[in-house]
């Protein structure tokens, strides 16, 4: 049984949204002493949580602030899961590790040059050769120019992290309201002291914003915009399968459409197994706003990068496809600390697609960060006032004050 520690005793704080980050959040701030609220407009990650492939993941991130935070994250699971027992079998953990592959001389140069980067910055990663690659994933194509494997790739189910770690959290004293959509802000003397919500006010010395794609809007209308966008990115998934893929696989050019600001469709080629049979193939990115529609072109991208990757999925038959939204920012970092437009008002979002593996370690940096605390990355890299975050000089407004 884990002893909440006093670092935050007295701090009462609220999660506006109950997603995977928000469910990490809570978990944390509660063992650390804080009074938390986590208040879910719909229901527990039923939002981009729900729709994601579970990717916790160091491949993908060249040196600098976000991979440094995906390695805490990644060293951070393991306690995680030790931490909530029994209930870690929901979260379906695997530590397969990633193999990154490039199908063209180009791409193998690139894919060289940045994995000795990562290497540099303490990722271990080493190169396949053709035969070592065939081992390791028989049904891949063997058109490929280079391999590099990395062993610290893993992968959850993400629905069930997210209620695994808010039952903690819950049964450490949290309280979660579902249904339960913010309204209004509570300001006091220039301090956001809780906000107004469909089912009453709630008051707290910290609100964080973790809503998400719906962070812009949330942050809006609690009058300190920032500028979240969503982005939106389908799955297709396989009929079950035995067992064919037994790493994440993906072709190099998904980092680079993972680092694209181009509003257009972008896909590359990911294949990966899941602990059920089917096999997840992704992935695209769009910016649409939040049209939910499943479009043919982005389906078609996936399938034929992923039967370029995998020519064994051409007798496959495809069970369904879902999409989801994923909190974009247009410097690709995430948005993480407080507001300083707004005391009180703190920001976790903006992962993107990554935020699922961020998550634990995302709920580190605020924590220590409330507590006063420096930790071993420096949360200034994810500081709200850069220019790709917040865009208006507009200061929040004191007129609405609730008492």
């Amino acid at each position: 049984m884990t002893v909440a520690s006093p670092t935050l005793r007295g701090t009462d704080v609220l999660i506006v949204g109950g997603g995977m980050i928000g469910c990490a959040l809570a978990e944390r701030l509660t063992l650390d002493g804080a009074s938390v609220r986590v208040c879910e407009r719909g229901g527990v990650a039923s939002g981009t949580t729900a729709h994601g492939e579970g990717n916790v993941l160091v491949s993908d991130k060249g040196p600098g602030p976000e991979l440094a935070l995906a390695q805490l994250s990644r060293r951070l699971w393991p306690t995680v899961l030790e931490r909530l027992g029994h209930d870690a079998a929901t979260i379906e953990w695997e530590p397969k590790g990633g193999i990154v592959v490039a199908t063209t001389d180009a791409g193998a140069t690139a894919l060289t040059a940045f994995a000795d980067g990562q290497r540099g910055a303490g990722v271990r990663c080493e190169h396949l050769d053709a035969d070592q690659l065939a081992a390791a994933e028989p049904a891949l194509t063997r058109d490929v120019c280079a391999a590099v494997y990395y062993p610290e790739d893993a992968q959850v189910q993400p629905a069930g992290a997210a209620t695994a770690l808010l039952g903690s959290a819950i049964a450490a004293g949290a309280v979660v309201e579902t249904r339960c959509e913010v309204t209004a802000p509570l300001i006091r003397d220039g301090r956001l002291i809780g906000v107004r919500t469909t089912r009453g006010p709630r008051h707290a010395d910290v609100v964080i914003n973790a809503a998400g794609p719906w962070s812009g809007a949330v942050s809006e209308l609690l009058g300190a915009p920032i500028a979240i966008k969503p982005r939106r990115g389908d799955v297709l998934i396989t009929a079950p399968m035995p067992p064919t893929v037994f790493h994440k696989v993906y072709d190099a050019d998904y980092v680079g459409a993972v680092g694209s600001s181009d509003a257009a469709l972008q896909s590359s080629a990911v294949v990966e197994s899941t602990r059920g049979g089917p096999l997840l193939l992704g992935s695209s990115r769009r910016q649409c706003g939040f049209d939910d529609r499943i479009r043919p072109d982005s389906l078609a991208a996936i399938a034929r990068k992923a039967l370029r990757l995998c020519p064994i999925l051409a007798d496959v038959a495809i069970m369904r496809a879902y999409g989801g939204f994923r909190p974009y920012v247009d410097d690709h970092l995430p948005v993480i600390g407080p507001d300083p437009r707004l005391p009180g008002l703190w920001h976790a979002t903006g992962h993107e697609g990554a935020g699922i593996g961020l998550s634990v370690g995302t709920a580190q940096l605020i924590s220590s960060a409330l507590a006063g605390r420096r930790d071993e990355v420096d949360i200034a890299a994810f500081a709200v006032d850069r220019p790709a975050v917040i865009t208006s000089p507009t200061e929040p407004s004191n007129e609405k004050v609730y008492r």
